[in-house]
């Protein structure tokens, strides 16, 4: 009995190796509808992969996702602030703009 639970995990161990290693991709969508109106609509995708294989496809975004890395978070204040002041300039630039045209009125 011991040696047929082992062989079994044996199996187990390998299959989850394999798709870490290759990757494993599960997309859906549920929609929810009444009399041809959609109320609800849910997309779901799930992917199983290593860290080092979801970083060679291009995923990373547990890096860059301000609310789970402490590094990203400072990245997103530093832009945030670019932003603003980038705003600032624009409505500024925009004011002086108008009033110029006014003034040649």
């Amino acid at each position: 009995m011991a040696a047929e639970h082992n062989g079994h995990l044996g199996t187990i161990v390998e299959v989850l190796e394999k798709v870490l290693d290759k990757g494993l991709v599960i997309a859906g969508d549920i929609k929810v509808q009444i009399a041809d109106v959609e109320l609800l609509t849910i997309k779901i995708r799930l992917l199983v992969a290593s860290i080092d294989k979801a970083k060679e496809i291009g995923m990373d975004w547990w890096e860059t996702d301000p609310y789970l890395c402490s590094k990203a978070n400072q990245s997103y204040q530093k832009l945030q602030a670019e932003n603003d002041s980038l705003t600032q300039q624009v409505a500024s630039l925009t004011q002086r703009i108008q009033d110029d045209l006014l003034s040649l009125d």
